[in-house]
């Protein structure tokens, strides 16, 4: 008999390790719990920051349809979170799509995947820093303080926006090194602020909104045309984006199947937080109105229902989201990069564990660093909504690349089951593919609509050329990288096809585990 879980393909010949050098001294602790993985993932997709941010972009796409959206947009997310879990059950690693797409699929579409999940979570840092610095600063004016100095206040003012974020971003990364289980007990009580607000102010909008519930709000066909429906799934596909940061800290639970179960949880949340927030918001709110007030959506709606102080509660809610995504946001990406550097496909520096706080804290500040930059270069474009839109946009497309590919990953890794158990396969094969299918069917159609919708190139938001080339080079940034990797730092990664097995000590790797738990996991 096999010594492998039925239905899952062998690994190529050779060992089920990278040969070289791992990460030297300490490694990742295992300090975290369900909830702990929960906290982790809910902070980084923010159900609080997407529904006050991405339901006014979302509603300016496919009109009083947020319900509908929502929820097509959660079907193939469900498919891919299954493709995460199964995947997660045989091999734990922090690198997650990074080594699972290289194992199954090919080592260059692996390392784009890393790759460009990173990219994304810079680009996604540099956003939220400007959100958080928008809900300070109208904090602030709540406050009364409207100047410091001969300077005024702005919450519209990308310049000024960015430079309060980037303060709270510094503050963030430097508590994310000191160990990841804090981050998680801080993310703990931020979230249950952030839904305490919003079930209290979602709950009452529903009930006393003016504008009439319409059940053709949940009607999908009614959609205004195929291209707003596009392009409405792909913004609905990253306001769920994050659920998969659970996997990231999987070296670092106690059980690598805890990070399944809080991803599982965090994503059934999220559509119910979303379906909640869409309702209340289209009750209280006119669809001009949603898609009108952009980052500031939530304090209208706030506005709308309460008076002061009372109403100020959402955007402090917006605030303790946004900065709990900071910090949510920049412990993945450390992760994953940390995953690729002990394959040697990137530099040491990534792969370095801190003996005190038993973290990748030289990855971590880097990652702060560069969000920082971005954020910086993000001044050529003068308001925030249009840098809002244009990373969004971006964002989605390579996200949806990136769970694609993750999910084919799946399906071909687990492709026995289709002989072996028809129930599991259609489970493990067929559900993973047609939401991969649909994904990469909607990006392909918003990029052809960003083509078609401009003739020339402009550095604006509102240009198809500019948000078309912006995914382009980060995946081709990808493909130049791992060039890099495969010839001139010779990384056995692309040889194998295979990542480093995850190194903690007493973690359980794929070839350790009894043949009893791996057929279980199946």
């Amino acid at each position: 008999m096999s010594d492998r879980p039925l239905g899952v393909d062998p690994p190529p010949p050779g060992p089920s390790a990278v040969s070289g050098p791992g990460p030297a001294g300490p490694g990742l602790r295992r300090s975290l719990s369900v909830v702990d993985g929960v906290a982790v993932a809910a902070s980084s997709t923010a159900a609080t920051t997407s529904i006050g941010i991405g339901l006014g972009v979302t509603a300016g796409v496919v009109g009083p349809h947020l319900p509908a959206i929502m929820l097509l947009a959660f079907v193939p997310v469900l498919g891919i979170a299954g493709a995460f879990s199964r995947l997660n059950r045989v091999e734990p690693n922090a690198g997650n799509g990074y080594v699972w797409v290289g194992r199954s699929l090919s080592p260059w579409l692996g390392f784009m995947v890393g790759w460009v999940n990173f990219v994304a979570s810079v680009a996604f840092l540099a956003y939220t820093t400007a959100v958080t610095g928008s809900a300070l600063l109208q904090l602030a004016g709540e406050a009364g303080l409207h100047r410091v100095g001969s300077l005024g206040l702005d919450p519209d003012s990308t310049a000024q926006t960015t430079a309060v974020g980037v303060v709270v971003l510094v503050a963030v990364t430097v508590t994310a090194v000191t160990g990841v289980r804090a981050a998680a007990r801080l993310q703990t009580w931020l979230l249950v602020f952030e839904y305490v607000v919003l079930l209290g102010f979602c709950g009452y909008g529903i009930v006393t909104g003016p504008h009439s519930f319409s059940l053709s709000w949940f009607d999908p066909f009614a959609i205004p045309s195929a291209t707003a429906l596009a392009q409405g799934l792909l913004l609905s596909v990253f306001c769920y984006w994050g659920f998969e940061a659970a996997f990231t800290v999987n070296e670092e639970v106690r059980d690598p199947a805890d990070a399944s179960r809080a991803g599982t949880i965090t994503l059934v949340t999220m559509l119910g937080l979303f379906l909640l927030g869409s309702v209340a918001f289209q009750r209280v709110l006119s669809p001009q109105q949603l898609a009108g007030h952009g980052a500031q959506g939530l304090a209208y709606y706030g506005d709308r229902l309460a008076d002061r102080p009372l109403a100020a509660l959402p955007l402090v809610a917006l605030m303790f989201s946004a900065v709990a995504s900071l910090q949510a946001g920049v412990i993945p990406a450390a992760r994953g990069m940390f995953a690729m550097s002990r394959d040697r496909t990137l530099g040491p520096v990534w792969s370095k564990i801190s003996a005190r706080y038993g973290t990748p804290a030289a990855g971590t500040l880097l990652i702060g660093a560069l969000a920082v930059a971005v954020a910086a270069g993000a001044l050529v474009i003068p308001r925030l909504a249009d840098m809002i839109d244009a990373i969004v946009n971006a964002v989605g497309i390579v996200v949806a690349l990136s769970y694609a590919l993750t999910a084919l990953a799946a399906a071909v890794r687990f492709r026995g089951l289709l002989r072996e158990d028809w129930r599991q396969g259609v489970r493990a094969v067929l559900l993973p593919v047609l939401s991969a299918l649909a994904l990469l069917g909607l990006g392909g159609c918003l990029c052809r609509s960003f083509y078609r919708s401009a003739d020339h190139l402009e550095l604006r938001a509102d240009n198809g050329w500019f948000l078309l080339l912006m995914p382009v080079v980060m995946i081709a940034s990808g493909f130049a990288v791992a060039a890099w990797a495969k010839w001139v730092r010779r990384s056995p990664y692309f040889r194998t096809g295979t990542g480093t097995d995850a190194a903690s000590p007493g973690l359980l790797t794929v070839s350790d585990r009894p043949f009893e738990e791996r057929h279980h996991a199946r």
